[in-house]
């Protein structure tokens, strides 16, 4: 059986109960899944829980780009540029499906954020510090080259542009992918599963009470450290430990919209000036072209994160603003996404001021909480929690673990020599497909999503009988999901194991009722199990595209 899958869940509450952990890790976005996979990887019993489903709170609403920090340049953060500028490299290397090389032009234009003499010497120093080799150093272009690029830009204002590489990923099938290979070290991980309180002896924290979401029972984890890695949810559960005291989070909401690529047509990355002195993303992905982001400071729901109208228009006027050939209306948004940042409150700093650095909190009782960071970061923040814990258990316990070991740990999904090869193998996937009248889109998604394992949905897909081939596709990658990557629910499938809500929501509406029922047929769910899941897709697709 293979133990990242929803058919294991009572296997994996079993162990969950049953052993002594030397670290639980409570949350499981990127910074979570991260921990659990260092620690794992050194040697270290792990558990880790998540409340919803895995990426279900900022790990699957960032711009999704792996990028170098260019901005933090603007504030002299040159150790943050270094720091994230190798990790990219890193993370690209073990996941070249995963996270993918976009070229981003950065346009200079009269009485912009950057001049030419700032942006050339800022993009060398980024460069050098986060060690760009080959194609993808930077170039320089004048005014001509820049609308060959980007013949969208605004030729009256326009002074030339700076060229240069991006990493575009899926943050959610980042963070997917590094919870998989952490379960391949004995990780025990689980969804769906909420810590309700923490459990202590002698004043320690050791371990927590949880509660199943679906079956509502309630058993207990034990474990030597417990770490608080819930992003926005950081505060609420140092205040469970009654440990929120000093440095406290702040949230601020980034909001992105989806529209169809013909609509906002760009040939690559563009990352521009926008009036109030911002700086905004768009890049085309597929049949899509997605753009933002907001940048406010948010007090409200932290579980139900919608995009307002205000946030809407404010985006849009960006865009028609930047590229006079441009007229969108909310008509054409297709879809949208709004995540919350945990950033560190800092007293007179507003929300874009406030820095992206993450931190850490040992609370009197030896709850390890981490907070802020950035998706690219990943693997440093992990790099830190698991250090301080290997030398509390040195110093406990006199056990030695092995140094950190992730950055040659290839994700599932792997592994492939480079990106060339990424590209070899669409094509081989391509010509696989093609008879059933696939396109080399349809090939792209698939490798970009699944890596090789794109070769076991193809499997299965060759044994099923459908007959309408989207349809059979979507069983075989419904089949994979569930047995390899612990969907539970066509929420999780949609949102956050294909990425279709958000980028090809069309085939959504399509076929979402195939879907549930697939799920239904699966999982053998009652009349009210299955209606209870069609209105939770049903309020996301809603929420996607509704602004109130």
């Amino acid at each position: 059986m293979n133990n990242f899958s929803f058919f294991n869940r009572a296997n994996i509450q079993q162990e969950l109960q049953t052993t002594e952990f030397d670290i639980l890790v409570i949350g499981g976005g990127i910074t979570g899944a991260g921990i659990a996979l260092d620690a794992a990887s050194r040697g270290m019993k792990v558990a880790l829980i998540e409340k919803n489903d895995f990426a279900s709170g900022t790990s699957s609403k960032s711009t999704k780009l792996i990028h170098g920090g260019l901005r933090y340049l603007k504030q002299f953060d040159f150790w943050l540029v270094k720091e994230v500028g190798t990790e990219r490299a890193i993370v690209h290397k073990l996941a070249p499906h995963l996270v993918i090389p976009e070229k981003m032009i950065l346009p200079l234009i009269e009485g912009g954020t950057y001049g030419s003499w700032l942006t050339s010497i800022g993009l060398k120093v980024y460069d050098v510090l986060a060690s760009v080799e080959g194609d993808d150093k930077r170039k320089m272009l004048d005014k001509k080259e820049a609308l060959e690029k980007e013949p969208l830009l605004p030729e009256d204002i326009l002074n030339g542009a700076g060229f240069y590489a991006e990493y575009r990923t899926d943050d959610a099938r980042l963070t997917i992918e590094v919870l998989k290979t952490a379960s391949q070290y004995d990780a025990q991980i689980l969804n769906y599963t909420n810590a309700d309180e923490f459990i202590y002896e002698n004043k320690r924290v050791v371990g927590a009470k949880v509660t199943d979401v679906f079956t509502n029972e309630s058993y207990d984890i034990k474990a030597k450290y417990v770490v608080n890695a819930a992003g926005p949810w950081v505060d609420e559960l140092r205040q469970i430990n009654n440990s929120k005291i000093g440095k406290r989070l702040h949230l601020t909401k980034g909001v992105h919209l989806v529209v169809p690529h013909e609509k906002l047509p760009v040939k690559q990355s563009v990352y521009f000036d926008i009036p109030d002195g911002r700086m905004m993303f768009a890049i085309p992905r597929g049949k899509v072209t997605y753009f933002g982001t907001t940048d406010t400071n948010y007090q409200q729901d932290k579980d139900s994160v919608e995009t307002s109208m205000v946030d809407a228009l404010y985006l849009i006027e960006a865009v028609n603003n930047m590229f006079p050939d441009i007229h969108l209306t909310i008509d054409d948004i297709q879809s949208s996404w709004a995540g919350l940042r945990p950033l560190i409150h800092e007293e007179g700093k507003s929300a874009s001021e406030l820095s992206r650095k993450d931190e850490i909190f040992v609370s009197d009782t030896k709850l390890i909480s981490i907070a802020g960071g950035k998706l690219t970061g990943y693997r440093k923040m992990a790099e830190r929690i698991v250090d301080i814990v290997a030398k509390k258990m040195k110093r406990r316990f006199e056990v030695d673990f092995d140094p950190i070991q992730t950055e040659e740990i290839v994700l599932a999904g792997g592994p492939f020599q480079n990106y060339k090869s990424v590209k070899l193998y669409s094509n081989q996937v391509y010509k696989r497909i093609k008879s059933f009248g696939f396109t080399e889109k349809d090939a792209n998604y698939l490798v970009h999503n699944y890596g090789k394992q794109t070769e076991l949905i193809l499997d299965k897909f060759d044994e099923l009988e459908e007959e309408n081939l989207e349809k059979r596709l979507l069983q075989a990658e419904i089949w994979f999901t569930t047995k390899h990557e612990m969907t539970c629910t066509p929420t999780d499938f949609f949102m956050r194991r294909t990425g279709r809500l958000f980028f090809d929501k069309p085939s959504v509406d399509i076929h979402k009722n195939f879907v549930i029922q697939e799920f239904a047929k699966r999982f053998n769910w009652n009349n009210e199990t299955t209606l209870l899941h069609k209105k939770e897709l049903e309020e996301k697709i809603n929420l996607v595209v509704n602004f109130n």
